[in-house]
């Protein structure tokens, strides 16, 4: 699966809009869950953090 997304200005930097769907597939809640992110070989990865609210689960 592949998505191409704009980046948005977010103050001094840029940000990433992630869309419903991915959240769903990722079964992330936007409101409780973190997500982490990792580069490894030029790719960004995103998954589900074991974090809830800065909180390790």
């Amino acid at each position: 699966m592949t998505f191409d997304r704009k980046l948005i200005r977010n103050g001094n930097g840029w940000a990433l809009c992630i869309n419903s769907i991915i959240l769903k597939l990722l079964d992330v809640n936007p409101e409780t869950d973190m997500i982490r992110y990792t580069m490894e070989n030029n790719k960004l990865i995103i998954t589900k953090s074991n974090k809830k609210n800065g909180k390790y689960i």
